[in-house]
């Protein structure tokens, strides 16, 4: 049986807050509230899966509940 998963988009905090047009210090918000999943590559360099970012986002207005 073939499992259907979804390949992880990992992209940089700088990169994802571009994509997302937010700034870089409310992803880390975002992370350290626990809304938001980070991975860490290395000592220093923390990812961010940007299917996690797209499931965070809400429409808003019209027929949205």
């Amino acid at each position: 049986m073939a499992k259907s998963a979804t390949l992880r988009r990992l992209e940089s905090i700088t990169v994802a807050a571009e994509y997302a047009d937010v700034s870089v210090r409310t992803l880390r918000r975002y992370i350290a509230s626990g809304r938001l999943t980070a991975y860490r590559v290395g000592p220093r360099l923390i990812k961010v899966d940007l299917n996690d970012l797209d499931a965070m986002m809400r429409r808003v207005g019209g027929d949205a509940a």
